[in-house]
Parts: C-alpha cells; structure tokens; sequence
C-alpha cells in the first residue's frame, strides 16, 4: 500500500509516523502532487494556524489536488478543520469539502480553558472509521476551535457545548483529535483508516 501523508509545514508529522511505525506502516510525506495523486490512502495532518496553513496549500496548488483525491483521505486536527468550508481563525476560508464552519470556543464559564488540552470522550461514533472502538472511549485533543455539528458529522464530543469530533463525506474523513496520541484507540481509529 503507497500511504502519504502530505507535507504543508503541520506540526504533527513526527507523531504520526511513529503511530504508523508502531503499527508496522510505512508513509512517505511530501507536497509532490504525482505521488500524492497516485497514492492508495492519504493522511492530511496537522497542527497551526488555519490561515497560514491554507496560504501554503495555495501556493502549491494543493488545494485543488486535495478536494479532487478519490482515494481515502484522513484529515487530523488542523487538517479537518481545513476540509471545511471556513474558519473563524483569521477568517480563513478553507478547502469547502465538509460544510461545516469551524468557530472558536467561546467558553462563558472562566474555569473552562481554551484551547482544549487533554483527554476527552468521544460519543455518537459511526461509520468503519470507528469499527471496534467503544462509546465514551477517550482520545486527546488539543484545539481552541470546533467544528459544528452538521449533515457530515460522525463523531461527536462536548467541551463548551457539543461539536463535531469526526466528520466523513464519501472518501474523506477527518478527526479533531489526534489518534496518534490516543493510545490504543487512536491506534484502531489509524488501522480503521488504513483497513478501508
């Protein structure tokens, strides 16, 4: 299997191929459009800031290559928040795959901290992404902004108010937390993505 995970200056690149290596996988990272295209399975990783982020998929014109991939697609924390349509992060407008807008948390409690740093239970799961992870299962967040819940949501968690953990729209899926830091589920959750 050629898995790739794509390069755009994300902070968690390091993390993932350890989780990948743990599982026996090897991944190429690279910003290559040919290698990207012809890849059986795609991880979009992802650690930042949303505008930047975006400014660097432009100017190599992966925006364009990432919303016309047919293969699996797995969008991690920044990653996923990018596959939607817009964030709130420096009014970004953002790859529109997912329609969901992502906003920051407005917490009104004070002893609420944002960003989300830690462990959190995600509920609600659906689709073969989350095949033998259990309800209320525990993965690791770290984020200031949320996805909404919406039509594409397949996962969700509550800090502030109930959001979307996980989204999935015909190849592509995406998750807020990070699976490479969560354990033995997050384990499932990366062999789930690669089983698909």
């Amino acid at each position: 299997m050629k898995l790739v995970i794509i390069q755009y200056n994300a902070g968690n690149i390091q993390s993932v191929l350890y989780a990948l290596e743990r599982l026996d996988v090897q991944a190429r990272v690279t910003d290559n459009v040919e290698l990207i295209q012809s890849a059986d399975k795609v991880i979009f990783p992802g650690v930042g800031e949303a505008s930047t982020a975006m400014h660097y998929l432009k100017e190599r014109g992966l925006d364009n290559v990432i919303v016309n991939l047919k293969q699996p697609v797995f969008g991690i924390c920044l990653g996923m928040q990018l596959m939607c349509a817009y964030s709130e992060e420096n009014n970004t407008s953002c790859l529109g795959i997912f329609e969901e807008q992502v906003k920051l948390f407005k917490p009104t409690d004070a002893t609420i901290k944002v960003p989300q740093i830690g462990w959190n239970t995600i509920s609600n799961l659906k689709t073969d992404l989350f095949k033998g992870v259990t309800e209320e299962s525990y993965a690791y967040f770290v984020h200031g902004y949320y996805a909404a819940i919406g039509n594409r949501t397949i996962g969700t968690t509550n800090y502030v108010q109930p959001y979307s953990c996980a989204l999935h729209k015909d190849n592509f899926y995406g998750v807020q937390f990070h699976p490479e830091k969560s354990a033995k589920v997050g384990e499932q959750i990366i062999q789930n993505f690669l089983s698909l």
